[in-house]
């Protein structure tokens, strides 16, 4: 156990990121994460997730998963109901959306943007648009400029391979709306946000309204179950987790996170390679609360 302050008590819900926690490296939802959600069901623990991708990104595990919670697509950006009904949105004002785009094309990286629905590229295989749309199960619409697409955006993705310049990326970007962003690597400010700005991968900056962080996602789902923050358990891989660590009563990191993430988090469990995911369920959730 990482975490200084100690976990909960009681469990009532499970909040899962996917890539990288949920779903393998290949993006297989392995036969012992579905199983772990049908004990956690059993034992009466509500599952849902929490994902940056897009909500037709998260249909496939929606749909597999039978899940009946809210799902929070774009990292919040977006709540949904199990049949894709809004509950409600978090998108990026257009002058904001404006300035994000100059930021990170400034700095070289490509530039991908969400509406709640659609996603536009500038170049139909650019560095990991394929990947992207294997992952997603849908296809981006190419476009010579998002200059009439900013006023219903979700999200705004910089994309490179160069992960010191997305990292310098980030950095310049939270620079931008300085007192305005994340205080640290995964911690969020509590008052005058324009944007939330973190990488969701290596390769991947994302920007959003700053309610869309996982931190206000577990707040959120906290007032829509009436289940009390403290009672609801997390796990992810990436410093973009860490807000809802932070939000919950007992996290857990992935053994393929960072050193980083894990000394945020009550426990450590295997790789998203090693069953990481249903580990968790089994050794720090249903031991303890099922």
């Amino acid at each position: 156990m990482n975490n200084p302050q100690s976990p909960s008590s009681k469990i009532s819900l499970l909040v899962a990121d996917v890539d990288g926690t949920l779903v393998t490296k290949q993006k297989v939802l392995t036969e012992r994460a579905r199983n772990a959600v049908q004990k956690l069901h059993d034992a009466g623990i509500a599952f849902t997730i929490t994902s940056g991708r897009p909500p037709l990104g998260m249909k496939m595990l929606v749909d597999t998963l039978s899940l009946t919670a809210p799902i929070a697509a774009f990292n919040g950006a977006v709540f949904l109901k199990p049949d894709y009904s809004v509950i409600e949105q978090n998108l990026l004002p257009e002058a904001v959306a404006k300035r994000v785009v100059e930021i990170i094309s400034s700095h070289g990286l490509d530039v991908w943007v969400y509406s709640d629905r659609d996603w536009f590229v500038p170049e139909r295989h650019g560095p990991h648009v394929d990947r992207e749309e294997w992952t997603v199960k849908f296809s981006p619409t190419v476009v010579p400029t998002f200059d009439n697409l900013l006023d219903n955006v979700a999200k705004i993705v910089g994309v490179s391979d160069d992960l010191e310049l997305v990292a310098r990326c980030e950095a310049d970007t939270q620079k931008e709306f300085s007192g305005q962003v994340h205080c640290k690597a995964g911690e969020s400010s509590d008052g005058g946000e324009e944007v939330s700005a973190a990488r969701s991968q290596p390769y991947y900056l994302d920007v959003t309204n700053p309610h869309a962080n996982k931190g206000f996602v577990i707040d959120r789902l906290s007032q829509m179950l009436s289940i009390p923050s403290h009672e609801i358990a997390t796990i992810g891989d990436m410093p973009n987790d860490v807000p809802m660590f932070k939000r919950s009563g007992l996290s857990i990191a992935m053994g393929n996170s960072s050193q980083e993430v894990q000394n945020d988090a009550h426990y450590v469990t295997t790789s998203y390679e090693d069953e990481g995911f249903a580990n968790a369920v089994e050794r720090f959730i249903l031991r303890e609360f099922g």
